[in-house]
């Protein structure tokens, strides 16, 4: 058993959260999947979890009566299995310091844009609106700064001229799944770290979000 333990946050269909899954079943992702959240009771990703035989809760935050509640109990249900890599694959929700605190330098979050680019929602029409040539998907360390935390990996796809916010979504999901895999590998290996707001590869600070190429590799 690898001594990396990773707990997902989810909350709708845990496609990432099956790509994290199938990568460690193949052996390529040496890590102990110890617990999927979600604050949606309904997200098909809890099925995903349940079939893989993992242990998973549900959090609704409407039966909250402030946002800081709802993150003082999240951040105790994380601690409850020990994880040393929380990783939000598609987590609705915006974390406030009683999780950030808690976890400082171990949550890292897949974005849908090329960061610091199309912070929040509707990121893929906002790039087809401004005419951008190359969308793509962000991993970065979670700060209280909203997908604002230090940059660490990155992809990058082509936007055609008559690609809509569907297909260009479409288009980017494999990619996506590639990244947070390979994102996760690297913070389990010790590879990179985040240190005093920034990312560190072994004693070097990343001066550039590494970029994941076509074969699954890292270009600095």
């Amino acid at each position: 058993m690898s001594h990396c333990r990773v707990t997902v946050l989810i909350s709708g269909s845990g496609s990432n959260l099956q790509a994290l899954i199938d990568a460690r079943d193949r052996g390529e992702f040496d890590a102990d999947l110890v617990h999927v959240i979600s604050n949606r009771a309904t997200a098909f990703g809890l099925q995903r979890a349940a079939k893989a035989g993992l242990a998973s809760s549900v959090l609704p935050h409407q039966a909250f009566n402030s946002r800081e509640e709802f993150d003082q109990a999240l951040a105790a249900l994380i601690a409850s299995h020990n994880p040393d890599l929380v990783v939000l694959a598609g987590f609705m929700r915006i974390l406030g310091p009683a999780v950030i605190e808690r976890f400082q330098n171990r949550i890292i979050n897949l974005h849908p844009s090329l960061l610091p680019l199309y912070r929040g929602t509707d990121t893929y029409q906002r790039a087809i609106a401004a005419g951008d040539r190359e969308h793509g998907a962000s991993m970065h360390f979670v700060t209280g700064e909203l997908d604002g935390g230090p940059l660490i990996s990155q992809v990058r796809i082509h936007v055609a001229a008559d690609d809509t916010a569907e297909t260009l979504a479409a288009r980017l999901a494999p990619r996506e799944h590639d990244l947070i895999v390979a994102t996760s590998k690297l913070f389990c290996q010790h590879a990179i770290h985040c240190r005093n707001n920034q990312v560190y590869s072994g004693d070097a600070v990343l001066q550039q979000a590494l970029r994941l190429q076509p074969d699954g590799s890292f270009l600095e």
